[in-house]
């Protein structure tokens, strides 16, 4: 079968369509022929050679993915051959087929087409694990989320919304703005041009936010722990921004705050079957109801995996970026 290999860390054009062997299942696991592959950031640290895949883990980039049931597995229940599903996987999914662990499978949600179901899976998974199953985000709470428009960004706007939260964001143009706006978000700052800290806290009546999402890591500690609200969480998903700030513990102290550092392709299998559990039991049915939805920005080719790779890091899109092979 084809699928993208990184011949070394560097830039876009590293990646390359080679022939790779078609997976075969062991106990537990399925083959999916994959219609689609979401394009995620932790793929780009992956081909950088930043963010190596876990320990069994397939060496091609790709940690999402939808398409059929090709092959199933010894001890694999709920599953046939020919259904349409979308997953969470540990790597490979930059190939004409994955191997996927059954306890990672997801069906295609009603109303969703198969191949857009494929930008379901790493967002609701990272989304609904750190906001709600960590965080634990609840009703009348404020909310913020750093780069709304992005592909966890719009998830975390519209499950956040669900849940009864006030949502605010950030982005950094008013046509990324504008389209937050219109997912739900309540507050929505431009970070080019305005304070974060302040636009938030002047909205809530100096209140505050007492969960933020934030993927930009050192360089908005200090800001984000300034906005938290008493008994205020910080999850930290992405270090955009670096990886080394400085934390008052004072202010956490007198705040009684919380700063989470988190990710979720390292986690073990069991965890990762907990969180896509709890993931079909809560998201999917808001998915099915029509009141969440999968932003997606476009699709590339499966050869062009390098084209994908480079609109994402021109960071133009909004919502999801797929590959087809």
């Amino acid at each position: 079968m084809r699928g993208i290999s990184i011949t070394k860390p560097g830039d876009a054009d590293v990646l390359q369509a080679t022939e790779v062997d078609d997976p075969r299942p062991q106990s537990g696991q399925v083959v999916v022929d994959t219609v689609a592959a979401g394009v995620n950031r932790a793929d780009i640290m992956q081909r950088k050679g930043l963010y190596p895949p876990p320990k069994g883990a397939s060496p091609l980039p790709g940690l999402e993915v939808s398409g059929t049931v090709r092959e199933v597995g010894p001890d694999v229940e709920g599953w046939s051959v020919g259904d349409e599903v979308c997953a969470l996987v540990d790597g490979g999914g930059y190939a004409e087929q994955v191997l996927v662990p059954a306890a990672q499978l997801l069906p295609v949600p009603r109303g969703v087409s198969v191949r857009d179901a494929a930008g379901l899976p790493e967002v609701a998974c990272t989304v609904w694990s750190n906001v709600f199953m960590t965080a634990n985000l609840q009703p009348g709470e404020v909310f913020l989320v750093h780069g709304g428009s992005s592909g966890i960004g719009t998830m975390a706007i519209q499950l956040a919304k669900a849940a009864g939260a006030t949502v605010a964001v950030t982005a950094g143009t008013e046509e990324k703005l504008a389209f937050c706006r219109e997912l739900g978000a309540d507050i929505a700052v431009n970070y080019r041009e305005q304070d974060f800290v302040e636009e938030v806290r002047s909205a809530t009546d100096g209140h505050g936010a007492d969960v933020i999402l934030d993927v930009m890591g050192a360089k908005y500690l200090p800001r984000n722990v300034d906005l938290l609200a008493t008994n205020g969480r910080l999850v930290v998903i992405g270090l955009m921004g670096g990886r080394t700030g400085e934390l008052d513990l004072g202010k956490m102290l007198s705040k009684r705050a919380a700063v989470i550092a988190t990710s979720l392709r390292a986690r073990p299998p069991e965890e990762k079957a907990t969180i896509v559990a709890a993931v079909r039991e809560h998201v999917w049915p808001l998915i099915d109801d029509g009141a969440v939805r999968p932003i997606i920005q476009g699709t590339h080719p499966l050869d062009r995996a390098a084209d994908a790779h480079r609109e994402l890091e021109a960071s133009g899109h909004i919502g999801k970026i797929l590959l087809t092979p």
